[in-house]
């Protein structure tokens, strides 16, 4: 690497850094403002706030922000390069543009790789930190009305759960049943008043149990004071958890996928989305860096300003684009693979426009 890839790395670090500082710290002025009664009720210390909270959230910051952050960060000091006409001098001393480029590539990369190791395990990790908050002592005391803890699962292709009443504090359920469908015919249904999770042997046990079988010969009904169920369920399942898909690493996140589709669960669409999520933001983290490399690198008349505008009207369409692809995944019949790429690929053709149309 010659001086000018150290120079240009240097500036682009440094004023990458210098961004993600300041936009951190706004970003947690803004949340203490809105938390603080929270955390007053709840009784918790400033210490334990600084010391246990704000990491979290400032990773699960970064983590929503880094492409957004590179992008500003590349826009400002290459425009100040510009603006400065060291690009100019840069150029006319025979370094071709695909070689000053060079720099840039390289920083995109390691930021890139960054954000990818980060997806895969420090965020999800600071993000069950930031949930256990969130329902241990924002909303823990709150009373849910309605059907919240109620349930209705398939453990597997032909077998369903229903439950009208679980409590995880002490792991029993309430108003249970089961049934198993053969060729859209139930053959087996099973209701039972109670069942208690035993945290030793790891089974489920039912109290008052009545039992179904229906077969060729007819239907045979059983009753039980108490029996053993065989049921492909966990008590950590049976809770309902909105920061599931951003708590779990993404090899957890996979495996729960996989274990979900065995089951023939519908719905998954918004943890496929996470999962393939992970993967195009570090992309688009190389993606946003060539592209603000390419933009700010012409000198204009209006200056940086008029680059720094360029720069946030881009990023708000990508995080625009990156909503709706994700909301069509979700809501309709949008390949979660497709959703999770495809504001990437537009961009990238966007910047090869952009390559394209810059003075060489």
């Amino acid at each position: 690497m010659s001086r000018l890839d150290w120079y240009i790395l240097k500036k682009f670090f440094v004023t990458f850094f210098f961004c993600l500082i300041v936009i951190t710290a706004i970003a947690i002025a803004v949340d203490s403002s809105e938390k603080t009664g929270s955390f007053l009720k709840a009784g918790l210390s400033r210490a334990d706030v600084l010391r246990e909270y704000y990491p979290a959230f400032v990773l699960y910051i970064w983590g929503l922000m880094f492409p957004i952050f590179v992008f500003i960060a590349v826009i400002f000091f290459t425009s100040r390069l510009a603006m400065q006409s060291e690009i100019i001098a840069i150029l006319a001393s025979s370094v071709s543009y695909n070689r000053f480029l060079k720099p840039y590539l390289i920083g995109g990369i390691i930021l890139a790789l960054l954000l990818w190791l980060g997806n895969r395990s420090f965020i999800p990790h600071a993000n069950a930190v930031r949930s256990k908050f969130h329902e241990n002592e924002f909303f823990g005391n709150e009373n849910y009305s309605g059907c919240f803890n109620c349930f209705y699962r398939r453990t597997d292709t032909n077998t369903f759960v229903a439950i009208k009443d679980f409590n995880p504090d002490v792991m029993i359920a309430y108003g249970f049943s089961l049934q198993k469908l053969k060729e859209e015919k139930v053959i087996y249904n099973l209701r039972s008043d109670i069942i208690r999770w035993d945290t030793v042997k790891k089974i489920w046990k039912a109290r008052n149990v009545k039992e179904r079988i229906v077969n060729s010969m007819g239907e045979t009904i059983h009753q039980y004071d108490s029996l053993i169920i065989d049921l492909n369920l966990k008590p950590e399942e049976l809770k309902r958890d909105e920061f599931l898909k951003d708590k779990l690493t993404s090899s957890q996140l996979k495996a729960y996928i996989k274990l979900e589709e065995m089951r023939g669960t519908e719905g998954l669409n918004t943890l496929k989305v996470e999962h393939y999520r992970r993967t195009a933001t570090a992309y688009a983290v190389l993606l946003l860096t060539m592209m603000g490399a390419v933009i700010a690198s012409r000198k204009t008349r209006g200056g940086s300003g008029l680059h720094i505008a360029i720069g946030i009207v881009i990023a708000a369409f990508f995080v625009l684009s990156d909503k709706f692809s994700t909301v069509f995944a979700i809501k309709g019949n949008f390949p979660p693979l497709i959703a999770a790429w495809l504001p990437n690929l537009v961009f990238t053709f966007i910047a090869g426009l952009f390559y394209r149309l810059t003075p060489k």
